[in-house]
């Protein structure tokens, strides 16, 4: 759910630049620009269609406070009373800085669920240390809009030696957190 407060290859990097000129950049890490990619999700102007943009999206709201749509894309039967002041508190007490797409199963067009790893690279207000969260989340699909369901919280990631590393700094991990 991407809450830190809760104790391969890579597809994309937050921390990289690839949007166009005078365009903002997606938190998500594509290197489309940010109404070229989760923008129109958002907004409400679109929804996502598939289990990992719906991902990215929901990573994007994290990073730039989008309460409401982390909100309306959480299936109804895991919301809890307390959501919305939850996330308002993690999300002023954290800054995500790199979200890395490990792998997916199903969670395409057509598919009814999916699941979506990844590792979400994010500093507390508290520390200036980097941290990760490391998660596979669950996704279905209902009268064709994506939900996330929950997600399992994973030991931390380590890439080989000579992949890039987690963090987004495009160092390999050798020569960066290995």
């Amino acid at each position: 759910m991407l809450e830190p407060s809760k104790p391969g290859a890579q597809k994309g990097s937050a921390q990289r630049s690839g949007a166009r000129k005078g365009t903002a950049q997606c938190p998500c890490g594509s290197p489309r620009g940010l109404q070229r990619c989760c923008g129109p999700y958002l907004a409400g102007e679109a929804t996502a269609p598939t289990a990992e943009a719906l991902m990215r999206s929901r990573y994007s709201a994290f990073a730039s406070g989008n309460v409401d749509y982390l909100l309306t894309t959480r299936h109804p039967s895991t919301q809890q009373a307390d959501d919305r002041r939850t996330l308002e508190k993690s999300i002023r007490q954290t800054q995500w800085t790199n979200l890395l797409i490990i792998g997916t199963q199903k969670g395409q067009r057509k598919d009814k669920i999916g699941t979506v790893e990844f590792v979400a690279a994010y500093q507390s207000v508290r520390s200036l240390t980097l941290q990760q969260l490391h998660e596979k989340s669950r996704f279905v699909k209902e009268g064709g809009k994506w939900f996330y369901l929950e997600g399992d919280i994973l030991p931390p990631y380590e890439p080989k030696r000579t992949q890039r590393c987690w963090c987004g700094s495009e160092k390999r991990y050798k020569h960066c957190h290995g």
